[in-house]
Formats: C-alpha cells, sequence, structure tokens
C-alpha cells in the first residue's frame, strides 16, 4: 500500500473514466481501471476515494441507469477479485470468514474485504452472498474460523435477531455485522462495523 494519498486530480481522472466505461456497459475496462488504481494506491483508496463514492452516485432511478450500475458493480467486482490473485499461491483463510446474509445479493464491501487481505499477504474464506444461515453455521463448524463478517446491504436482509442467534450458536466465534442493512439493535455477541477500516482491523490488518 502507498504511504502517500493518491492526488485528488488521479482521483478525479479515475472516476470520469470509470463513469464513461459503466455508461458504455464495459465492465471490463471498468474492472481494469478498479485493478490500475489499487495496484498504484492500495485496496483501501480503490474502495473508499473511487468504488464507494461512484456507486453512491447510482441510484437505479430507471432502466437505463440500472443496466450502468449492474455493469459498474460487475466490473469493480471483479477488479477486486483480480488484485493480488495469484492461483499458484495459495493463501490460507487465516481464521477468516466472510458470507453476505441470507437472501442478500449483493456484497462488493466483501470483496474488498478479501482483496485488502490479499494485498497483506493474508487470505479467508469467502463463501459470497445469500448464504442461509444452516449454511453458515455449517461453514463455521467445518472451516473453525475465529472471525465471522456476514454482509448486508438492506434492511430486508440485515435481521440482526438472526445474527446474535447465530453468534450464539458458535461460542468461541467473533461475529461482525457489516454493511448498511443492519439497523436494528445488535446486542452481543455480535458486533456491529461501522467503517471498512474498522472491518479490516476485525480481520487483523493493522490499520
Amino acid at each position: 500500500m502507498l504511504t502517500d494519498p493518491m492526488p485528488v486530480e488521479a482521483v478525479e481522472t479515475t472516476r470520469r473514466r470509470l463513469a464513461a466505461a459503466a455508461d458504455d456497459l464495459d465492465a471490463n475496462l471498468v474492472a481494469a481501471l478498479v485493478l490500475e488504481f489499487a495496484a498504484d494506491a492500495g485496496v483501501v483508496a480503490a474502495w473508499e476515494r473511487l468504488c464507494v463514492p461512484m456507486l453512491a452516485g447510482l441510484r437505479g432511478r430507471d432502466a437505463a441507469e440500472i443496466a450502468v450500475e449492474h455493469a459498474l458493480s460487475e466490473g469493480i467486482r471483479i477488479g477486486l477479485d483480480v488484485h493480488r490473485r495469484a492461483p499458484v499461491r495459495q493463501l490460507r483463510a487465516d481464521g477468516v470468514l466472510l458470507a453476505g446474509a441470507e437472501h442478500e445479493a449483493h456484497c462488493l464491501g466483501l470483496h474488498a474485504v478479501a482483496a485488502a487481505l490479499r494485498e497483506q499477504g493474508r487470505g479467508c474464506l469467502h463463501l459470497g452472498p445469500d448464504l442461509p444461515w444452516a449454511a453458515l453455521r455449517s461453514a463455521v463448524l467445518r472451516a473453525r474460523p475465529r472471525v465471522v463478517v456476514v454482509w448486508s446491504q438492506t434492511p430486508v436482509t440485515g435481521r440482526a435477531y438472526r445474527l446474535v442467534r447465530f453468534g450464539r450458536d458458535v461460542p468461541g466465534v467473533r461475529v461482525y455485522a457489516a454493511g448498511p442493512g443492519w439497523i436494528g439493535p445488535l446486542p452481543p455477541p455480535a458486533t456491529r462495523l461501522t467503517s471498512f477500516s474498522a472491518a479490516l482491523a476485525a480481520c487483523g490488518v493493522p490499520a
């Protein structure tokens, strides 16, 4: 990761190029731009200064914008997944399990966490979106992680009581709620993550 921040001008230039690529529905070019930016500035900067603002700017107000949003999201996912991935280098899960909540179709934030872990030479077990609670519990019993991060994008999938119940079913595992979907009270043993840096810290990545 770079210690010097990426200049504002470089960020704005990349955002304009990303917007144009997404508008052309060119997910491959979006991925290439994200990958290039992450290689120069690191995953944290790519996610917080590039991806999040771009995604927040699209509201899906009509069919055309929904298509653009999908192209942007898919390109970001591909770029994050390619970053620092080497098939010949096997990274251990390192005690971290990432998954999208049941019925949750979106978990780009977890792809960013996984990319940041690889950047530090570490791995994780990333099981993707929409993992049923029973399947998540089964995965935890098999993989024995020390940290589980569950992503929810909307309140429809961010059922706090389900996460708390899951946490009580897997004692000894630190259970975290990530994403904007968790809006209800979240008593122990679950913990809400309020930032990307907090998510990385929960997974053991130093600030």
